[in-house]
């Protein structure tokens, strides 16, 4: 008899990496063996310094946050959602946790025995590989040199398409111009040629073949301790301990090789074998420097910035880490999720700035991002959305309260626009005061949204169901939350006017697959990326996980993902919206850094031939989404 529910957990796991790289007969065994463990709002998984449990763990549902303590503050690292695991430290490392894993909301998290799934590694070089890296993704506290024994400080969280750390997609600055010897040279005279040319490290040539590599380690622990003089040829001092790399090496990928050979150095070539011409060296103190530019020390800097002017340049350096993300072809979701909190750090920053203007908040308050921030999508710099809920005061206080908070949102919204998020045109902002108001008014606002859907001059609602806290109390949040779940998915009405705004957007293609591009005014000829096609794949991925009361996350790409475990008879339809989403984004992405713009609208015409057949493809799933709105939503209220 089949163990059915060992096969459908096998099935969860099969739809994210590494379990993806794994044949199935081979996962069902596994997925017999699962832990699966509820934890209630905010019950810690594990904690720094507990000992190392026998499982890792990949979340089911809900949410998991990653934290540390640092300079005694709590610094939230990240957030586990649906498909992402964690708590890889027993595969690698012998020492104890040196995060805390702690439930966002109520969750659910399979334990995987390491027993169990080790014998896989043997087998399948690409799951060890993406073990290896997420691992190694993120640094060590301390010095590179610990790198090997046990010294990473990573519990790890692993993306269902990527590592997590900017680090696997950030260059490399390291000595592109190596010192070159020739293995009869004495170690003196190398010695002196390092000096001189301030180089660590000598690369011995005999006749253009590489015959090893002199460093300063080799020099002070052979020739310092006596063991040979002076005056020996420096290829009787010549380690071997190397690793070749290629050219565009980053510094995860780096890290990684370096853990794997515990090499001290790597040698850089074209190809990244020995075959080709060395052009670099990498040095441990390479990978240390590089450390300053890793985003827990972006965060870092945000936080500490002192003015805006140093804000635009932070927001500037992680403008350069997307860029080379596309170039490396770095999975999209795992971009959005890093751009998203390093955003969320500059806003908070921004208010934080506001607040040392205007003095401490006179109560309560959260500030929350939309749109496509508050989605973590937002990879270029589009306009603000934003809004703001303090909490509920005396009568007598009313007035200076909703006072404060609108000088503040004011205050932020110029410091944001400063930085390069422009105002958004629909005036979407806590500084406008229909976004800026007590608690109990926002609760008014959702139920006047969600009992009158439709009214006449009313514009349609739904970005604000997308939001995320930016800074703030998250109590607020949360309250806000419970609300719009408590109103919302039983509100059939409202979701059927939630889902006719979605489906009746312009369509994206014409006759023949055309794309139906705009016929007159500034943007003529242009084809509206945003509105025709990202916009609709929100709305629609937002209204149907509404229903489903999803809750953890507003990321567009992840309510896909979920609702294709949710709903198994629409999986394939949800699963491909996924991925066209991701290809959109992309699209507009490249297009926006080209031409220096936020890319809403793009030239066709300009695409290449690929670009444009990935862009209709990625448009074609719309129809059969359109279909199942319509089914599952009645819409006869609004049509």
């Amino acid at each position: 008899m089949k163990n059915t529910l060992a096969e459908r957990l096998a099935t969860f796991l099969a739809a994210y990496q590494p379990f993806s790289e794994i044949p199935f007969e081979e996962l069902v065994p596994v997925a017999a063996t699962l832990q699966i463990r509820t934890l209630e709002k905010n019950q810690i998984l594990f904690k720094v310094d507990d000992p190392l449990h026998p499982f890792f763990y990949i979340v089911a549902s809900g949410a998991i946050n990653l934290s540390v303590v640092a300079d005694a503050e709590e610094t939230l690292l990240n957030r586990c959602e649906t498909g992402e695991i964690l708590g890889l430290r027993p595969f690698f490392a012998k020492n104890n946790y040196m995060m805390t894993a702690k439930a966002r909301e109520e969750s659910i998290v399979y334990g995987i025995p390491i027993d169990t799934f080790r014998p896989l590694l043997l087998t399948n070089s690409k799951v060890l590989d993406f073990l290896l890296q997420s691992f190694a993704s993120t640094a060590p506290r301390n010095s590179l040199s610990t790198m090997g024994k046990s010294g990473l400080v990573n519990d790890t969280v692993r993306g269902p398409e990527g590592s997590t750390e900017l680090q696997y997609l950030q260059s490399l600055s390291y000595d592109k111009k190596p010192l070159f010897v020739q293995a009869s040279d004495t170690v003196q005279a190398v010695a002196q040629q390092m000096t001189d040319n301030l180089k660590q490290s000598a690369v011995i040539l005999h006749n253009n073949m590489l015959l090893g590599v002199v460093t300063e380690h080799d020099l002070s622990s052979k020739i310092a301790t006596g063991r040979l003089p002076l005056t020996a040829a420096c290829q009787l001092i010549a380690s071997k301990n190397y690793v070749f790399v290629p050219e565009n090496t980053s510094l995860a990928e780096a890290q990684l090789s370096i853990i794997r050979h515990n090499a001290p150095l790597l040698l850089v070539s074209a190809d990244g074998t020995e075959t080709t011409a060395i052009t670099g060296v990498i040095h441990l103190s390479d990978l240390i420097s590089a450390q300053a530019n890793n985003p827990g020390l972006l965060i870092k800097e945000i936080k500490k910035a002192l003015s805006v002017s140093e804000l635009k340049d932070l927001r500037e350096k992680m403008t350069d880490f997307i860029q080379l993300a596309i170039e490396k072809k770095v999975p999209l979701s795992h971009v959005c999720a890093i751009t998203g909190e390093v955003n969320m750090a500059l806003i908070k920053r921004c208010i934080d700035l506001a607040i040392l203007d205007y003095g401490s908040p006179p109560c309560r308050f959260a500030f929350l991002s939309t749109g496509s921030q508050g989605r973590k999508e937002q990879l270029l710099k589009t306009d603000q959305d934003h809004f703001l809920v303090y909490e509920d005061v005396a009568i007598d206080r009313v007035t200076a309260v909703r006072e404060y908070f609108l000088r503040l949102s004011k205050r932020t919204t110029q410091f944001l626009s400063d930085i390069g998020y422009s105002e958004c045109p629909n005036k979407h902002m806590a500084n406008n005061l229909n976004w800026c108001k007590s608690f109990s008014d926002w609760i008014q606002q959702y139920s006047d949204w969600t009992s009158k859907p439709g009214l006449k001059n009313q514009e349609n609602p739904g970005i604000f169901f997308d939001f995320e806290l930016a800074a703030g109390e998250a109590k607020i949040e949360e309250s806000l939350w419970e609300h719009v779940m408590s109103v919302v998915p039983k509100n059939k009405k409202f979701l059927a006017y939630l889902a006719n705004e979605a489906i009746k957007r312009p369509p994206a293609l014409g006759f023949f697959s055309k794309f139906n591009l705009e016929e007159d005014g500034e943007y003529k000829d242009l084809f509206d990326i945003k509105n025709r096609a990202i916009l609709t794949y929100v709305e629609i991925a937002r209204v149907i996980s509404l229903s489903r009361e999803i809750k953890g996350s507003t990321n567009t790409y992840s309510r896909f993902k979920q609702l294709a475990m949710l709903e198994p008879k629409h999986a394939d339809v949800y699963q491909v919206a996924s991925e066209a989403f991701l290809m959109l984004l992309k699209i507009r992405t490249n297009e926006g850094y080209k031409s220096g713009s936020d890319a809403a609208y793009i030239a066709t015409d300009e695409l290449s031939k690929s670009d444009r057949e990935r862009l209709k493809s990625a448009i074609l799933p719309l129809k059969e989404l359109e279909e199942i709105v319509k089914s599952k939503f009645q819409l006869t209220f609004f049509s």
